[in-house]
């Protein structure tokens, strides 16, 4: 009997031990006398004694007793305020946590040490989305042949709606080139004169501009890219820009003065890019025209991938492209310079949850963005502007503005100031809505109107385009173009000058030239843009109408 009972004692010692934290041994101890009560027999019955010590030391190592115990005093013992103290149980969203003397159980640590690593992989998401999006423009640019500063895309017939861009305009001629300042160091480029461009570092961020909005006030001219650190030589003749990233992203749009093709002839007659080691033996230039193309896709991806595409850039740039706090919280989601990034089946579990929960939050932002600077009217409008206050360094009173940024690179690519302009007949702006006049869904299944007053108050022109929600990029329909613009066939104009632009599956009738092509089942958000804007619209004499439901 002795021997059945030393069994016993062990087989309640390896049950207790395993027991979950969070039931109480009081609890145990109730259920476990409640058992022995029903045994006759005097040996077993008189195991209870033992039982219960055994329970209570077994409990002693892997328990929290929650009843509230009045601690003994000391010679030294003060009043400890609450509001410094943690309680034995707390609740939160990620469920309650138990603590023995603020020291927490082994299934609080884990609780939290999760929330933590996604709530950081989310930040990392927010934060640099930037960088990963300028990544996957030159992922895009290698998949089209075009590796080197010299080999350039073009779209000489302007971009429709096959190209996977991030709300690009059908009626602007893009060129779009990238510098590698790592493998070709101090590199040239011969800008020709009638364009409009700037360049952007591999965080996105604005490094200047060229052509009408740079130095050279667009006439062409020569410039000099340096790599992050450079002490050489500068030589003299060259506006020149010294670059926090070997990445350099040359993003400009030629002037259709006189047609397209004239506009194209002019970039590919005169560009240049070659590195300044190769002055006196440049290679010929090469343009890819990319009108039509299918199969181009630069978009940021939404899944684990986005954090391989952000170790990918980590590695290639140089320490200190992005700042501390940033980069520790890539460093503890497993992102390091000169490491290799390998998450634990957990950490993928994770950052795949924490892509998913930027993504959605980054979506939600877009269209109830959080920065009140975001709403060129006020908060009952749904036209809000690319940059919050026109604020193109996402910084107000020294504080990083993060809803402003993270809108802004989640639908739109390039950064310059002259892309948020305050002054008159310069640069261009943008009026942005995702949501009707009742700031309801725009579904594509429904007629839509938007109302232009008389004089679209534009020095040079204007569009009215619309995306696909889930890309960010033209609504592919039956057009070619998802836009109506000022530099095509022209639409029709009612009698006092004003212009009703619609959107629908189906044209209205005697509206054909005023309509764009929308798709049931999908929705859809609108950006007009103006360039070249003048005095009635900064000044917001002038206004469009919200999005107005045709019933």
């Amino acid at each position: 009997m002795k021997r059945n009972t030393h069994r016993l004692v062990a087989l309640l010692v390896t049950v207790v031990q395993r027991l979950k934290p969070e039931i109480l041994i009081i609890e145990r101890i109730n259920i476990m006398k409640q058992k022995l009560k029903s045994l006759k027999s005097l040996a077993v019955a008189g195991l209870s004694t033992t039982c219960l010590a055994v329970l209570v030391l077994a409990g002693a190592g892997g328990f929290t007793a929650h009843a509230e115990v009045k601690l003994p005093t000391y010679k030294m013992t003060t009043e400890t305020p609450g509001q410094i103290t943690t309680p034995d149980k707390v609740s939160t969203p990620i469920g309650t946590l138990e603590f023995f003397d603020a020291v927490p159980t082994a299934d609080t640590k884990e609780k939290i040490f999760e929330y933590m690593d996604r709530a950081r992989a989310v930040q990392v998401y927010v934060n640099m989305i930037p960088a990963v999006s300028m990544y996957s423009l030159r992922k895009a640019q290698h998949e089209m042949g075009a590796i080197d500063s010299h080999q350039i895309l073009i779209w000489e017939q302007l971009m429709d709606s096959k190209t996977r861009w991030l709300t690009p305009n059908g009626t602007a001629l893009y060129t779009l080139g990238f510098f590698d300042l790592k493998k070709d160091g101090p590199t040239v480029m011969e800008l020709p004169p009638d364009v409009l461009g700037m360049l952007d570092d591999a965080n996105m961020r604005w490094l200047g501009d060229i052509g009408m909005a740079g130095p050279d006030k667009g006439k062409g001219g020569k410039y000099l890219l340096l790599p992050p650190g450079y002490e050489g030589e500068i030589p003299d003749g060259y506006h020149v820009y010294q670059s926090k990233t070997y990445t350099v992203w040359n993003f400009m749009r030629g002037y259709v003065r006189t047609s397209v093709k004239d506009a194209a002839d002019n970039i590919k007659n005169n560009l240049k890019v070659y590195p300044l080691s190769k002055i006196n033996n440049r290679p010929e230039m090469e343009f890819k025209n990319m009108s039509g193309v299918e199969g181009y896709n630069t978009i940021p991806p939404n899944d684990f991938s986005f954090y391989e595409m952000l170790d990918t850039v980590v590695q290639y740039e140089p320490v200190g492209f992005i700042d501390a706090e940033t980069t520790g919280l890539m460093a503890a989601i497993g992102i390091v310079k000169g490491q290799r990034f390998n998450p634990t089946k957990r950490m993928r579990r994770i950052l795949s949850d924490a892509v998913a929960l930027g993504n959605a939050y980054a979506r939600a932002n877009t269209a109830w963005p959080r920065d009140p600077g975001a709403y060129i009217y006020d908060t009952d409008s749904e036209w809000v502007m690319g940059y919050a206050d026109k604020d193109t360094y996402f910084l107000k009173d020294g504080a990083r503005r993060y809803d402003s940024r993270l809108w802004l690179h989640y639908n739109a690519i390039c950064v310059t100031p002259s892309m948020a302009v305050t002054k008159a007949g310069v640069g261009s702006d943008y009026g942005i809505a995702d949501l009707d006049e009742n700031h309801d869904i725009l579904y594509g299944s429904k007629t839509y109107k938007l109302h232009l007053p008389p004089n679209v108050p534009v020095k040079d022109n204007w569009s009215v385009t619309i995306y696909d929600t889930q890309t960010r990029s033209m609504l592919q329909t039956d057009q070619q173009f998802a836009s109506i613009d000022s530099y095509g066939e022209p639409p029709k104009i009612n009698k006092d000058g004003s212009i009703d632009i619609y959107f629908a599956p189906e044209a209205p009738k005697g509206w054909e030239k005023n309509w764009i092509q929308t798709i049931p089942g999908k929705s859809w958000f609108i950006i007009l843009r103006l360039y070249g804007p003048l005095e009635p619209w900064l000044d917001q004499t002038w206004r469009p109408s919200e999005i107005l439901v045709v019933k």
